[in-house]
């Protein structure tokens, strides 16, 4: 008996066409064909399964928007049955009698899950076409990508972004732009390249300037800044987690309200810290702002400088400050707790959501 994952394995994505073609003749003018590609590889993709929540998170976010801006959900019945005649078409021969009956549930599923979504999203673009402008290499799993919206990407510091590229279409991860909104509209990313990250790997060792990428939503990723304080901050980045604890510099940079900064950033080792340029040049033109590294495994680190991020952050905590944690997993996974048991009150702790990284 076939499987819904295995008859996806084998579809090519140039079955995207044929999904339109099949939808454009049920449905005439649901969505354009240019589209056609990132809707029916997203679609796919969560019909099949298997990605980890955060993941999954993305293709509901990207879906649950173009259901919406698309007008799609009077049709999401066709839609899900243009899906599975095409992946029938494009499957192995043998299985095309029985796949229709096992993807069925799995495909109806999915719909649901996009209605739900659809109605939890706001209004707007489902996805942005970007350039590459930018790719360098600090370190070799970490890239730092500059991008080129065609359109302005309305995000806020502190937010995350469903990425995907072209070349492994249907698979999205969260990444949270490293800046401020720019007046170019440039935004810059920051990824590394983890064990069995298909995105990660793309966009570090294979993507180059001159590709597009694509975006999705911006999304809450638990780090915004509240309008109406001005508190002291103490932001703890753990290695790419440094990304939108810059952007929240940024944006206290672009508007100084009398707060001042300490930022620490932790790494390794002193080679580990892939952004330290950037950072140095925000530390000289800024004397609101305080940076300081923390080397886990760095025996030529100072010693006030030696230990995880957390710990080294303790050490220049002071009362009234709101704390922003976003780094490894481990990292979050104690961050909070650990506050907490310190008597440090919860409503000035801000983890990063499990996507931002």
């Amino acid at each position: 008996m076939p499987t819904l994952t295995a008859a996806w394995a084998s579809v090519d994505y140039l079955a995207a066409g044929d999904f339109w073609c099949t939808l454009e003749d049920r449905r005439p003018g649901l969505l354009p064909r240019r589209d056609a590609l990132l809707f029916f590889t997203a679609l796919g993709r969560l019909a099949v399964g298997g990605d980890d929540p955060a993941n999954q998170a993305a293709l509901l976010t990207v879906l649950g928007r173009a259901y919406r801006h698309f007008d799609l959900l009077p049709h999401a019945t066709t839609i899900g049955d243009a899906l599975l005649a095409t992946v029938a078409r494009h499957a192995h021969p043998l299985w095309t009698p029985q796949l229709t009956v096992v993807a069925n549930p799995a495909v109806r599923r999915a719909t649901d899950a996009v209605r739900r979504a659809a109605g939890r999203a706001g209004d707007g673009r489902a996805w942005w076409h970007v350039q590459v402008i930018g790719h360098d290499r600090p370190s070799p799993d970490i890239a730092i990508l500059t991008v080129r919206p065609w359109r302005r990407l309305p995000f806020q510091p502190g937010q995350a972004v469903p990425v995907c590229t072209p070349r492994r279409p249907g698979h999205w991860r969260w990444l949270s732009p490293a800046n401020a909104p720019r007046a170019d509209g440039t935004v810059e990313l920051h990824v590394r390249a983890v064990p069995g990250g298909t995105v990660s790997h793309e966009l570090v060792h294979r993507v180059r300037p001159g590709e597009l990428l694509w975006l999705g939503p911006p999304g809450d990723a638990g780090l915004r800044l509240d309008p109406a304080r001005a508190d002291d901050l103490l932001l703890v980045a753990g290695g790419t987690g440094l990304a939108p604890l810059r952007a929240l510099v940024e944006q206290v940079t672009a508007a100084p309200d009398g707060r001042r900064v300490t930022l620490v950033v932790g790494a390794r080792t002193f080679t580990d810290l892939y952004d330290a340029i950037a950072l140095d040049k925000l530390q000289c033109a800024h004397d609101w702002l305080t940076i300081v590294p923390a080397f886990s495994a760095d025996p030529c680190a100072e010693p006030a400088e030696r230990g995880d991020a957390l710990t080294i952050a303790l050490r220049h905590y002071e009362p009234g400050q709101e704390i922003y944690l976003c780094g490894p997993p481990t990292m979050l996974a104690a961050g909070r707790s650990r506050l907490l048991a310190l008597g440090i009150p919860a409503a000035r702790i801000h983890v990063a959501g499990s996507f931002a990284r």
